[in-house]
């Protein structure tokens, strides 16, 4: 990471296609030096027309032009098979330091930062040439066109398919990861500059130089989605984390690019008449120290993509003084890990449905920044919806319980942007139907564990939740400290305070779940294995954290009631392979303390014998004062907590599902016997097993000889019901695959705009 952002790397802004120009453009600064060897291609028309498809429409917007092929694909060449639209838009230039080199060069050029920032896009558009139709050389048309923010931005569409387009805002760099750099994304969003200037490419049809201020960037993206109307947006993660020195865990641009990404999706999530869309972000540089999700195939295929970017071979293919790609990248292709994996950091909840009596069901997610919601009147209904409910602002991925009287709950967090930098926050917010069956109430704010955004980036993980048979509800999220912390309330609307529970590494979301007796479990997964928290008792302190003796995950689980009755089960998948494995922790209920009614207890590293093939123990942590001790089963205090004086074990017996060959990563959804699992082809794959204790051996097409593809690309996670799997697409629609049989079925229209929160 070092390396990275001393070579300042790139940075392109989104520019938004509008026929009109709106907003008054900055003055602009002095032009640098670098400008006098910009060359101009031939004036091409004043808006090149773009053409989208019906169907899912994506837009990634990311700060630099190899973000989206570290750290979004193999889903951008999941999105370019399909033969839908796909735009990708760049917020800076990657200008860096202008020399095009690997750091170990002998004889490197000089610095040219236009020079520089053309062979980056050179490269991306080989890159994405190559993923889209085989031949890295196949050609492109570029034309200059102007954005709502008053500026111009270079828009280019790939002839062989125009429905593949690369937006180029060409604002300058921060040029360093951390590092105090007032002129850019960071110190623009702070208010430390007024303007942002551009960093025009050499080789851009883009004439004139121009600078935003921060609405002006705002407008000029909220623009380009205008132009686009995506149906899915993704974005890198605003909400980063800090190391324990206090630095950013990303590169400042990745952040700050997010951020004003937000705003554009508010401004444009109120304009009247586009589709509803979903948003998905990305993690960024940590996700190299995080364990692998792709296989070694997939691992293999995007570090040919990488290698194309960088024009690894030399060879002259564009014709370009600039050269034909990044050769600093050249260097590292596979980035610290970044080839070898991909990672979301929302809208992994498997828990997004919920049964209601004579088999109807609910299920919720986000479109628009607001509460979607479908429902089934009963087994043999068919799903209605999807109705967005008021209230904006919602983050991907919300999880939901049924509460004792039947109605339903949702959680999840909510972003406020304010009009300060300083009002930047995410809280966890919940909703609550009125009646069962009924209109759900307004969003409830249940605050945030966090002290303020600039200590922690306000990075809080999705909610989990448990509810007692009294209407006690207790929420959980991981905090930017990467412990578990708790929130529990009350049916009259009381809350106690936010509760650290300890443990140390968690990182992804907590699931829980309640057994057929009443006791809860939650479970965290961290690098190495699964920590978890459990009651011994029904409305007893919660004991924790306990080492499961799991071995490493792909950081996403599902957790359910056992089906028998018997404790509870937990699903993940297996790093590199994307394995699917289960978990069954029994009934027998975990005591207070280090061995006392601890299945499996032992010493540290000792799973008891019952979970093959899992030598990491994970980190247990030293667990917290707050809250020990605290014995009372309801109440609007504390969490109630019991921590071990010593590492305890809850040890699960583990189950092997023939998965060979499908691969991917995410949660495991699950109905009965039916599983189901975002697959490499980033689709819905579905198969019913019977679990094993341990591996079975076979060849790869008798192992994925179960598995039924579908033929969607997966927005989030499968989440199981009664009867059935269901799925959502990057179009926004609900699939519905009943358990007896193996196909899916889109249900009903997908909402096109605010017309749809008057259904």
């Amino acid at each position: 990471m070092a390396h990275r952002g001393r070579r300042g790397l790139a940075v392109g802004l989104a520019a938004a296609v509008l026929l009109g120009v709106v907003g008054t453009l900055a003055a602009v600064p002095g032009t640098s030096a670098d400008s006098r060897t910009r060359t101009f291609p031939p004036a091409g028309p004043a808006v090149q027309p773009v053409r989208t498809t019906a169907g899912e429409r994506v837009v990634q917007i990311v700060a630099h032009p190899d973000d989206d092929l570290f750290f979004m694909n193999p889903d951008t060449a999941q999105s370019l098979a399909t033969g839908r639209s796909l735009t990708s838009v760049y917020l800076t230039a990657g200008e860096s330091d202008g020399v095009n080199a690997r750091r170990d060069e002998p004889d490197p050029p000089a610095a040219d930062k236009a020079a520089y920032a053309e062979a980056r896009q050179n490269g991306i558009r080989a890159a994405y040439a190559e993923m889209a139709t085989g031949d890295r050389t196949s050609p492109w048309s570029r034309t200059a066109v102007p954005t709502a923010g008053g500026g111009t931005a270079e828009l280019d569409t790939l002839r062989a398919k125009p429905w593949i387009s690369l937006v180029w805002v060409q604002l300058h760099e921060a040029g360093s990861i951390n590092g105090d750099r007032p002129h850019s994304l960071h110190g623009l969003w702070d208010g430390r500059v007024d303007t942002l200037s551009s960093q025009l490419s050499s080789g851009t049809p883009v004439r004139k130089d121009f600078a935003y201020t921060k609405r002006q960037v705002v407008e000029t993206v909220a623009g380009l989605l205008g132009r686009f109307r995506p149906t899915s947006v993704r974005i890198q993660d605003p909400t980063p984390g800090r190391t324990p020195k206090g630095t950013y865990t990303d590169h400042q641009d990745h952040m700050y690019g997010a951020r004003f990404a937000q705003a554009a999706l508010a401004r444009y999530a109120a304009a009247p008449g586009h589709p509803a869309f979903g948003v998905q972000t990305y993690l960024g540089y940590s996700t190299g120290a995080l364990p692998r999700t792709l296989s070694p195939a997939d691992a293999e295929a995007k570090l040919r993509t990488l290698k194309t970017y960088a024009w690894a071979d030399g060879t002259d293919h564009c014709g370009a003084p600039a050269g034909c790609g990044d050769r600093k990248v050249a260097a590292r292709p596979a980035g610290h890990g970044w080839a070898q994996t991909v990672r979301h950091t929302r809208g992994e909840s498997t828990t997004w449905t919920q049964p209601g009596p004579g088999g109807s069901a609910w299920a919720f997610s986000v479109l628009d920044q607001r509460l979607a919601v479908w429902h089934r009147a009963g087994a043999t209904a068919g799903w209605t919806g999807p109705r967005l409910l008021g209230g904006g602002g919602i983050d991907t991925g919300v999880t939901s319980v049924r509460l004792p009287d039947g109605r339903m709950a949702v959680l999840g967090t909510r972003t406020t942007l304010g009009g300060r930098a300083a009002d930047y926050r995410r809280d966890v917010v919940l909703r609550v139907q009125r009646a069962r069956g009924g209109d759900f109430g307004p969003w409830t704010s249940l605050g945030t564990p966090e002290r303020d955004d600039a200590s922690g980036t306000s990075a809080v993980s999705a909610p989990a939740a448990v509810v007692d048979p009294s209407g006690r509800l207790t929420v959980f999220v991981r905090d930017s400290a990467h412990r578990l912390t708790g929130r529990a309330g009350l049916p009259d609307g009381a809350w106690g305070p936010w509760t650290p529970l300890g443990g140390s590494g968690l990182r992804g979301d907590p699931v829980a779940a309640t057994d057929a007796s009443g006791r809860h479990t939650v479970l965290v997964p961290t690098p190495s294995s699964v920590l978890a928290w459990a009651q011994g008792e029904p409305g007893g302190p919660l004991s924790g954290p306990l080492r499961t003796g799991l071995p490493a995950t792909t950081l996403a689980l599902n957790a359910t009631a056992d089906a028998r009755g018997d404790g509870i089960r937990l699903w993940y998948r297996t790093p590199v392979t994307g394995e699917v494995r289960g978990a069954h922790f029994r009934g027998a209920g975990a005591g207070t303390g280090a061995g006392a009614g601890v299945p499996g207890t032992g010493e540290r590293g000792v799973a008891g014998g019952t979970t093959p093939g899992s030598p990491h123990a994970g980190t247990a942590g030293t667990g917290t004062a707050a809250g020990a001790g605290m014995g009372k089963r309801a109440g609007s205090g504390p969490v109630p907590t019991a921590v071990p004086v010593k590492a305890a074990m809850l040890a699960p017996v583990a189950s092997f599902v023939p998965s060979t060959g499908v691969a991917g990563f995410g949660p495991v959804g699950r109905s009965g016997d039916l599983l189901a699992v975002r697959s490499r082809a980033g689709v819905l794959a579905t198969t019913r097993t019977r679990e094993r204790s341990r591996p079975v051996p076979g060849t790869d097409l008798a192992a994925r000889a179960g598995w039924t593809e579908g033929r969607f690309l997966l927005a989030g996670a499968p989440a199981g019901l009664p009867g059935g799997i269901a799925a959502i697409g990057l179009d926004g629609t609900l699939h519905w695959t009943p358990s007896d049989r193996t196909g899916t079925a889109a249900l009903g229209s997908r909402p096109e705009g605010p017309e749809s929160l008057r259904r």
